[in-house]
This record gives C-alpha cells, sequence and structure tokens, in this order.
C-alpha cells in the first residue's frame, strides 16, 4: 500500500511518521518543499531516495493509495484539491482550510471525485475521551488552556480551539439547538473564548484561555450522579462516591494515548476495505468555528 505523508512538521514527526513507518505492508513516501529536511526525516526513518519528493506532482505520480497531509494550513485548499483531483483518498490534519468556504468546497470536490475526505479529530479516538460516550452526560465541560499565547482570532480558532468544539459536538447527546459565544480580545488578538452548546436534556460548555499560566486539558463529562474526569488526556478520575484514579499505563504510547494511531489505522483500514469516507460531519465543526470567529472579529 502507498502511502504519501505530506508536510514533515512537528505534528508529522511528533505524531503520525512514528505510527506510519511501523506499519507493515505501508510503503511511504515523504514531501516536503525543503530538501534538507527530507533528507534528515528519510535519514531517521529509513525511506529510499526513490521515495522522497519535493514536488506534488513528483508524488501524486507515485499512483498513491492515500495520503496524510499535515502542512501548514495555509496550504490545505491547494494540496487536499489536487490530491482529490487525482482520486486520492485523504486524511488532513485539522482544520481542512482556515476559511469556510475553502473548507465547503473541499468536501463538495471529495463527493463530486467520490474519494475519501477525513479530518484527523484525534480526541474522538482518544481512548480516555472515547470511553465518555459511555457515560451520562448531561453537562460536558471542558477546557483547553496554554500560557501567554494570545493570537489572531482565526488562527486561534481554527488551528486550536476547534480541538474543543469538535469534542463537544462529539460527545453531545443530541442535537444542538443552542448556541452562546462569549470572547474576550484585546488589540485584535483572543485572549479567551467560552462556547455553550445546548439540546434536550444537556448542556456543554467548551472554553480556551491563551493567558492562563500552564498548558492543560481538562474533561468533565456528569449525569446520573456520577462524573468522569479526564486530565491531559492521560489521567481518568470516575466519581462515584470516593473517586477511583485510572492513568495511562507505562507502555502505552503516547500516540495511541492521544488516538493518533487509531486516525491512521481506521482511515487506512475505510481505504483497504473500499470505502468512502466523508468530511460532511467535520465540516459541521468549521461551521461551528466560523461563527466562534464572527463573534471574536466582531468584538474585535
Amino acid at each position: 500500500m502507498k502511502v504519501g505523508c505530506i508536510g514533515l512538521g512537528d505534528i508529522a514527526e511528533k505524531a503520525y511518521l512514528p505510527v506510519l513507518s511501523a506499519l507493515p505492508g505501508i510503503e511511504l513516501h515523504l514531501h516536503t518543499r525543503t530538501p534538507a529536511t527530507l533528507a534528515r526525516f528519510a535519514a531517521a526513518h529509513r525511506i529510499p531516495e526513490e521515495r522522497c519528493h519535493t514536488a506534488l506532482d513528483a508524488l501524486i505520480a507515485q499512483d498513491l493509495d492515500a495520503a496524510f497531509v499535515h502542512a501548514p494550513t495555509v496550504a490545505h485548499p491547494e494540496i487536499v484539491a489536487r490530491l482529490l483531483n487525482a482520486r486520492v483518498p485523504t486524511c488532513v490534519d485539522k482544520p481542512l482550510a482556515y476559511d469556510f468556504a475553502d473548507s465547503e468546497r473541499l468536501v463538495d470536490l471529495a463527493e463530486r471525485r467520490r474519494t475519501s475526505l477525513a479530518v484527523a479529530f484525534n480526541r474522538r479516538h482518544a481512548p480516555g475521551y472515547a470511553q465518555c460516550v459511555e457515560q451520562p452526560r448531561d453537562l460536558i465541560l471542558m477546557q483547553k488552556n496554554r500560557a501567554a499565547l494570545p493570537e489572531d482570532p482565526r488562527v486561534f480558532v481554527l488551528d486550536d480551539f476547534i480541538h474543543v468544539v469538535d469534542t463537544l459536538r462529539f460527545l453531545a447527546p443530541g442535537p444542538v439547538d443552542d448556541v452562546t459565544v462569549r470572547v474576550r480580545v484585546r488589540d485584535g488578538l483572543l485572549h479567551h473564548v467560552v462556547l455553550q452548546l445546548g439540546g434536550d436534556g444537556f448542556t456543554a460548555v467548551g472554553m480556551m484561555n491563551r493567558l492562563s499560566g500552564s498548558a492543560e486539558e481538562i474533561l468533565e463529562v456528569s449525569g446520573q450522579d456520577s462524573k468522569r474526569q479526564v486530565v491531559n488526556l492521560a489521567e481518568v478520575i470516575d466519581h462515584r462516591g470516593q473517586p477511583t484514579v485510572r492513568r495511562r499505563g507505562d507502555w502505552v504510547p503516547v500516540a495511541r494515548q492521544r488516538g493518533i494511531e487509531q486516525v491512521v489505522l481506521s482511515f487506512l483500514d475505510a481505504v483497504r476495505g473500499g470505502r468512502v469516507l466523508s468530511a460532511r460531519d467535520a465540516l459541521a465543526t468549521h461551521e461551528l468555528c466560523e461563527r466562534v470567529v464572527a463573534a471574536a472579529t466582531g468584538a474585535a
């Protein structure tokens, strides 16, 4: 199976390449426009020179079975469109694009070409979060904070807060019929955002503070006199009277803990099985993000 990895930045290095390079039956091809970076990654993962490409056309000409896109977000629309037009099943790191119109065009193109397009929302696959679907979820609270990183609203929301938005949508136990957004913007930079989603019998609240003093991620789901808390995707605390704590095992890879391994395997399994994946549901997350951006830019 020929698989392309496009973009050799931090996320590819830390998360995806260790998984892809270890899978049996995968002929891995690398692409980046920077020769020195390409040579370094090829050496680290023992990729022969003929499978290293600085031109996207050369990579596509290899008759790929699938591709993973980890290039900068601004480059996603062009790269993903070229892959889809070549009918290459494509999994792209979030978001599809900064602009909702570009994201919508890519989803429409994938459907016209009858080619798989998936967005790598890894938290849907992270064990600590995926197992929360089994819990009562009358109230969902999620915060993902950082230190000293106020940001342009669109970059803030589409490159980072989108994880919170998608996780709330994933865990919501029913249709969302009410959306509320509150933001703090100073000098054109978004400091924090609070998103509240409501539906029949449930409320989901997500927040991100870029001036919180530390980097942390905490998810809580509760209902029917029980609560589950997941801290930094690694520690699960169940509250039913006395709290019980489960921590990531010493030998559990970080890529599995964070759902990256599962994203890769499920996407490749779909490709092998001839199943065409749709990014239409992921587009709903992008649309909700656009509402958050509109609130932030309107407050600037």
